[in-house]
């Protein structure tokens, strides 16, 4: 059993973090947590580094991801944790999402040149890999997405906070934002029971769509992020309420994705967090 606390969401170089996954570990022991998740985009390719990290340093690691998906034009993060990430049909979807992922970053660019802002993906690509190197990670970001490009907006003079960036062209209802055709959230939860993991809503106070969680929950989905960086107190008080109504797992965690212009994004490591009990239940589970 494990006791102490846990934070089950974080982000690595391995997708749009900025400290590598054996550094994001490290940061967690040092905030007096006993259990960390590695959760990066569509991506397991940070998990193997954690764990060796956490059994050198003396903290659990959960292995995890994000999936994204849509629902009704809108982005939806479906969390996974313990699926057989070495599964091969698993790792073969990740790719695709990761494709997917890739495909939408193009779009944002071309309109970000069409609104007069002379950017390019290779520009993009640069930035995530002096991110990596600079958290500790091999230099070339496993997954691209929309915080490397409001950096290099930064770089530009675009704009002069990632705020800005998200607000004004990559964020919902931003000059620049697009959302092409992607994963279903229902169809995530099959996926994530066929890899044998746990299917958790990330933090559904953001969607302003709680009829779509009460759908997912009767789609099968096993639990609710209740406690995060971007819920408040009515946020958790609704979750929690939502969830013990279902007998769902609660989770919570920081959605730390590391420091850009001296702010964390989302929340500090350990910030937000659960008891670890909440590993045996994802466990026990499976």
């Amino acid at each position: 059993m494990v006791v102490g606390k846990a934070d089950l969401h974080n982000h690595t170089t391995a997708s749009d973090g900025t400290l590598s996954p054996a550094a994001v570990v490290a940061r967690a022991k040092a905030a007096g947590l006993t259990a960390v998740a590695i959760t990066d985009h569509d991506t397991m390719a940070g998990v193997e580094e954690a764990l060796e990290a956490g059994q050198k340093l003396g903290i659990t690691v959960v292995p995890g991801v994000e999936l994204s998906t849509v629902a009704d034009g809108r982005d939806i993060h479906m969390l996974a944790y313990y699926p057989d990430w070495r599964n091969e049909l698993w790792q073969e979807r990740l790719a695709g999402l990761r494709a997917t992922r890739g495909t939408r970053n193009e779009m944002i660019v071309e309109r970000l040149v069409q609104l007069g802002i002379p950017v390019t993906m290779q520009e993009v690509g640069q930035i995530a890999a002096e991110q990596s190197l600079a958290g500790g990670g091999k230099g070339k970001g496993k997954t691209i997405g929309r915080p490397h490009i409001a950096e290099l907006l930064i770089r530009k003079g675009a704009v002069a906070t990632m705020q800005e960036a998200f607000d004004r062209y990559l964020g919902e209802g931003g000059a620049a934002y697009v959302n092409p055709p992607r994963l279903h959230p229902f169809e995530a939860i099959e996926w994530i029971r066929e890899a044998e993991g746990i299917s958790v809503i990330a933090h559904p106070g953001l969607y302003g769509r709680d009829d779509l969680v009460e759908q997912l929950i009767g789609k099968g989905v096993q639990g609710i992020e209740v406690f995060h960086s971007d819920h408040g107190p009515e946020e958790e008080q609704r979750y929690t309420e939502l969830a013990r109504k279902h007998g769902l797992i609660m989770t919570g965690g920081s959605d730390f994705h590391g420091e850009r212009q001296g702010e964390v994004f989302h929340g500090e490591i350990g910030s937000r967090s659960v008891n670890a009990e909440v590993l045996n239940q994802l466990r026990k589970d499976r």
